[in-house]
């Protein structure tokens, strides 16, 4: 392995930038590839059969483009619906991103627990799953915020934020039998802690927000232990469209060390 071979990140848009800031604290010399998916986003919004079909076959392409030595799934909604087949597709260790619903059953004192994502992303059974598993006992409430991503999307470009995104995100919670007893949320998509403050805001300050990145960054490091790593250029983010917001996203990209755009 050559060790300036990256670890590629990968994202419908911006939120897996929250995994990036964590893996950065514990391997600031890794090279890293950032990928945002822009020609298909919201991806809450497609089907699952739309998500299986594209990401695999995405992840294939930037594996032959960029040969990576690790693949990170940084959205909740693709690995919920196609991490088993981005595995099957790709020859090489790909780490995947789940709703953080054990830590924050480990967390809540009253047993009430609120789970953000997008809609794909808590209709899933792999989210019933985690929760038979480590919730058992607890309460969880799930409301699907689509608005809270273009919200982050939004917030990186530098735009004004409408306060009503975050006090229907929180209604959607707090509406729910229970829901008043929440003191603890999990945020199920990349993009969400990205808005945790304007979130901590409408929900209030008894609520602990809780989520993968700092997991997902311990995971990498664990799988790359005994790799060496150089950094000769610097880091590149990769874009499969534009939407038009590039020229806005460039000060926030540059922030997380990302001084180099292509289109794919």
């Amino acid at each position: 392995m050559n060790p300036t071979d990256p670890i590629l990140l990968f994202d419908s848009g911006v939120g897996g930038l929250t995994v990036l800031s964590e893996v950065r604290k514990l391997m600031p010399q890794a090279p890293v590839i950032y990928v945002a998916d822009y020609a298909a986003l919201p991806y809450g919004e497609k089907s699952e059969a739309q998500i299986a079909a594209r990401v695999p076959a995405l992840l294939g392409r930037l594996e032959e483009r960029y040969h990576p030595r690790l693949v990170t799934i940084a959205c909740n909604t693709a690995s919920t619906i196609a991490l088993a087949a981005v595995r099957e597709a790709l020859g090489l260790p790909v780490v995947g991103t789940v709703p953080a619903i054990k830590p924050a059953a480990a967390m809540t004192k009253t047993g009430a627990i609120g789970l953000l994502g997008t809609a794909a992303t808590i209709r899933q059974a792999y989210v019933d799953n985690l929760e038979a598993e480590f919730a058992q006992g607890k309460l969880l409430l799930r409301h699907a915020a689509p608005g809270l991503v273009a919200a982050a999307e939004a917030k990186l470009r530098g735009e004004p934020l409408d306060p009503a995104v975050f006090a229907a995100a929180a209604e959607g919670l707090r509406s729910q039998p229970g829901g008043e007893n929440i003191d603890t949320v999990v945020l199920a998509c990349t993009h969400f802690p990205l808005l945790e403050a304007e979130l901590g805001e409408a929900l209030g300050r008894n609520v602990q927000f809780v989520d993968g990145a700092a997991g997902i960054a311990r995971r990498i490091e664990f799988l790359t232990q005994g790799q060496e790593f150089s950094r000769e250029n610097p880091d590149l983010a990769v874009f499969t469209g534009s939407n038009g917001s590039l020229v806005k996203l460039r000060p926030a990209l540059s922030s997380y060390g990302l001084d180099r755009i292509e289109h794919l």
